[in-house]
């Protein structure tokens, strides 16, 4: 059975953020190399960024590198950059077919510079479409991210950009790396651990957590119909009453 038949389209997460688990536990299983599994999760990410684009999910965010990612061995490391590059050439045809625009958040500067200039010329090809956004976490840490915008804050209110009184929570929105997007309605974690991972801390205030055993190269378009149908018997009530909601 289809499960995507069982979804309703009108309660649609506007942003689904996944955290993609699970690549080197599924290799380990195999008898295989950690590149291995990283390499078979990318058929995961094809389709589940398919799979939403189809839906009409708005927004799709990936974690496919945190800052904390860089202390992994040199090799994997360095898989995982090439893995990336052959990635984004491969995909820039599905992203265009598929009206998806790319956009990345993170400390980009970090990346190789072969990775980071591959990165842009996606992103600038693919910027006028309008049917998805997908974003990319790279080089990317909440608590870092979180660091800078106070630091980018502060340094207004020094220079008499901004008064104190004046900063609320749309000012932090601004000043964060995903200004451009809406809070995380869906938060996704394969592969049976559940944490969060210094990932869209501020983000996913008020998001639905799904976690799943299935290891991230496992992962396919039933698994996310599936964990958007669970977001959907939900009530998300956003700190008020079920009788308010009604």
């Amino acid at each position: 059975m289809n499960l995507k038949n069982n979804i309703l389209l009108e309660a649609l997460p506007k942003h689904i953020a996944i955290i993609m688990d699970g690549n080197g536990r599924w290799a380990k299983q195999k008898g295989m190399l950690r590149a291995f599994g990283h390499e078979n999760g990318t058929k995961s990410v094809r389709q589940v960024v398919e799979a939403s684009a189809e839906l009409g999910v708005p927004n799709l965010t990936l974690y496919a590198f945190s800052t904390e990612n860089w202390k992994r061995p040199k090799l994997e490391v360095k898989t995982l950059m090439k893995l990336l590059i052959s990635s984004l050439k491969k995909e820039i045809k599905t992203l265009q077919d598929n009206d998806i625009k790319l956009a990345a958040i993170g400390n980009l500067n970090l990346l190789p510079n072969t990775v980071y200039k591959e990165l842009h010329e996606v992103m600038e090809a693919t910027k006028n479409n309008t049917r998805m956004t997908l974003t990319l976490a790279l080089s990317y840490g909440s608590r870092e991210e979180l660091l800078n915008t106070v630091k980018e804050i502060s340094n207004k209110v020094k220079n008499n950009i901004i008064s104190p009184e004046a900063i609320d929570e749309s000012i932090i929105n601004k000043h964060l790396y995903t200004q451009n997007l809406p809070d995380v309605d869906l938060l996704i974690r394969t592969s049976g651990e559940q944490r969060i991972s210094n990932f869209l801390l501020w983000q996913i205030a008020y998001a639905e957590l799904y976690f799943t055993d299935t290891l991230w190269p496992d992962f396919t378009k039933q698994d996310l119909y599936k964990a958007i149908i669970e977001y959907q018997k939900r009530e998300r009530r956003f700190g008020k009453t079920s009788e308010q909601l009604s």
